[in-house]
């Protein structure tokens, strides 16, 4: 069963399948999210379908970008060989 699975998560050969099922999963959290009841919701933007998604998405490629920033111009990054 194992094996399936990381066959699966790591061939080259499912890299269409992969790709498929991932959209179909962000298609139905996107979808679900309309289902959700708002009236806990404190502010306006929390009631808008698809918010968390987009926050969430938003948020992850800022945090990317702002690693990747700091990483190459802030300095953090070392050469490969900086401890040898």
């Amino acid at each position: 069963m194992i094996k399936r699975i990381v066959d699966f998560f790591g061939d080259e050969a499912h890299a269409r399948r992969r790709l498929r099922l991932f959209y179909l999963v962000l298609v139905l959290i996107v979808l679900a999210d309309f289902v959700v009841p708002r009236e806990h919701a404190e502010y306006l933007w929390e009631r808008l379908p698809g918010w968390s998604a987009v926050y969430g998405f938003v948020s992850c490629v800022l945090l990317i970008f702002v690693s990747k920033f700091l990483g190459h111009q802030g300095g953090l990054m070392r050469r490969e060989d900086y401890y040898d």
